[in-house]
């Protein structure tokens, strides 16, 4: 049956129904004589699995469409509370599965990475901490709605945070700073409550980790992403490559950008304005967008060509921002239906191709991984995840003529660069995070003044002028991920340095690194973040040399741009 998104069907899952029958197949499952018996018991549990997580898939988007539909606020709010009670299910799943005695054969048939997920996740819960995990998912809830709320007044207009964007990138420096200034003073008046929130978070954060026997919640942190072959110190290594090699060639960057627009020193309303004439822009609206990615897809490869049809024929993709949407852009995926969904909120600026093709990239490796029994298999750790989606914005290169036209060469520079420019301002965010939760005593003032500190580190070149919450430290409030999912930031760091790996490769044989990509997609979620970036024939971000190694060819490209043409 191919329904189209509308017409699927939603139901709230019966709490007491899924409770009684979890508990009965996990005991059959403790008291089984046989593998093969497991493995029929490991099924069922994952039909049951897959009916739940659809339901709570299809209610997050429904009312991320549409935050004051009420039917899905409340549907949202039961999941927030009923998640936590489905996680102790799975916490005793991984158990059952952990001491298995069987689990040599369970092995042999499902794959090692399972069983290194069963592992992590069982150190993550307990049922003592299933009120806090509650209050958690509201926090976050609240994060969400608070963000999504915005109307901003400008211009005699009203407009949420995403419409709200292509004034930061007008050609006219003060429409910018005053478009963005609007947006500032909507977190400046919400500061209270944010910080609140975001203490709140880190308080319970806290105390669930030491419930669980962690000194604080930066392991708890890794554990919950499902990292199981690198750590903390892994990740310290990496920043300390991007301090030294990436931060001087995003100056440099930085320092082009200056002389094209001609300014005395950047502000942080030129951050993303990065052409005298203007950023490029796609030639058309959003309609026009999604027909020229048909053509894109098709052209681009028979697997391509299918899953974007998929796509586009069942309306499984919300592009357009509106009023009362969620703000960001997300891919999920409903088991029960085996398909993706692509949300964004496109914005009339490059970023609606850039969002359109890296939530392609999340949709595409997990429509090449629905072949997989396992459901952790659909789903890589997220550092993993990010190589799917960055990659692919690369890889759709050569038909970006389609959407910039005459403007494709300045898109393609500014799409490199800014990929550049990222990476220190993705490693920000994770020391930060790392700072946060190893001190969760510290006040608001003092997180934002660690804020202040690294964005000196990692970001030197843009002023911030007289604009009093940035001074204080306040740039990452509109941050999602920082509240949303601890840690899930330095992913895009690791991805992106992948993804580059991907980009220079294609530049010299296209068809190798494309069915590299494909080989990677196809293993989903089926071992370690490691392991994967070995099948595809990619250099470990965390091996010294990888980061220096890999800029070398993207920085002689950049050099050799002609930006007068800009």
């Amino acid at each position: 049956m191919t329904r189209k998104f509308e017409d699927f069907v939603y139901e709230r899952p019966d709490m007491e129904q899924l409770t009684e029958r979890m508990n009965e197949l996990l005991q059959q499952f403790s008291e089984t004589g046989s593998p093969q018996e497991q493995q029929v018991l490991l099924t069922r549990m994952n039909e049951l699995r897959s009916h739940f997580e659809s339901m709570a898939a299809i209610a997050r988007i429904r009312h991320t469409i549409d935050t004051n539909d009420p039917f899905y606020k409340e549907e949202q709010e039961f999941f927030d509370q009923q998640t936590p009670v489905y996680q102790g299910f799975i916490s005793k799943y991984y158990t059952a599965l952990a001491e298995s005695p069987y689990r040599a054969a369970l092995e042999e048939k499902w794959g090692k990475q399972l069983f290194r997920i069963a592992e992590r996740t069982v150190k993550t819960f307990t049922p003592e901490v299933i009120d806090e995990l509650r209050q958690e998912n509201k926090l976050v809830s609240d994060y969400v709605k608070l963000t999504a709320s915005a109307s901003i007044s400008f211009d005699g207009r009203e407009l949420n945070l995403a419409q709200l964007t292509p004034y930061t990138l007008s050609t006219d420096r003060e429409t910018r700073k005053r478009a963005l200034d609007a947006g500032y003073a909507f977190f400046a008046e919400h500061e209270t409550a944010l910080d609140e929130i975001y203490d709140k978070l880190v308080q319970v954060r806290t105390s669930i980790a030491r419930k669980l026997g962690y000194p604080n919640f930066v392991q708890l942190g890794y554990d919950r992403l499902k990292r199981s072959d690198y750590d903390a110190a892994d990740v310290a290594v990496f920043r300390e490559q991007v301090r030294k090699h990436l931060v001087p060639l995003a100056s440099r960057i930085r320092e082009q950008q200056r002389q094209m627009l001609g300014v005395d020193r950047l502000a942080y309303y030129d951050a993303k304005y990065r052409f005298p004439k203007g950023n490029p822009k796609p030639k058309g609206d959003a309609d026009w967008i999604v027909d020229n990615a048909k053509r894109m897809y098709a052209e681009l490869s028979p697997e391509t060509d299918a899953f974007f049809r998929m796509m586009t024929d069942r309306g499984l993709m919300d592009l357009v921002s509106k009023t009362g949407k969620a703000v960001g852009g997300y891919c999920s995926y409903i088991k029960a239906e085996q398909v993706p969904f692509i949300f964004s909120n496109f914005n009339g600026t490059s970023g609606d191709v850039d969002v359109l093709t890296h939530e392609a990239g999340h949709a595409f490796q997990k429509y090449m991984s629905r072949h997989h029994e396992v459901p952790e298999y659909l789903h890589p750790t997220l550092e993993a995840c990010e190589i799917h989606s960055m990659s692919m914005e690369f890889f759709a290169w050569p038909w970006m003529e389609l959407f910039f036209r005459e403007d494709t060469d300045k898109y393609k520079y500014e799409h490199l660069s800014a990929a550049i420019l990222f990476i220190p301002y993705g490693t920000a965010v994770d020391e930060f995070q790392h700072f946060v939760y190893e001190h969760p005593e510290a006040t608001p003032a003092e997180r934002k003044a660690k804020w202040r500190e690294l964005e000196s580190v990692y970001r030197p070149d843009l002023a911030l002028e007289e604009n009093d919450l940035l001074n204080r430290g306040g740039y990452w409030y509109q941050q999602r991920h920082i509240f949303r999912t601890p840690f899930y930031y330095i992913d895009y760091t690791l991805a992106q340095i992948c993804a580059l790996q991907f980009w220079s490769r294609a530049q010299s044989d296209s068809k190798r690194a494309w069915d590299d990509y494909v080989r990677l997609c196809r293993e989903g979620g089926s071992r370690s973040f490691s392991e994967l970036v070995e099948v595809a024939g990619l250099l470990s971000p965390f091996a010294e040399g990888t980061v220096e190694s890999v800029i070398g060819d993207i920085g002689a490209w950049l050099e050799k741009a002609d930006i007068r043409a800009f």
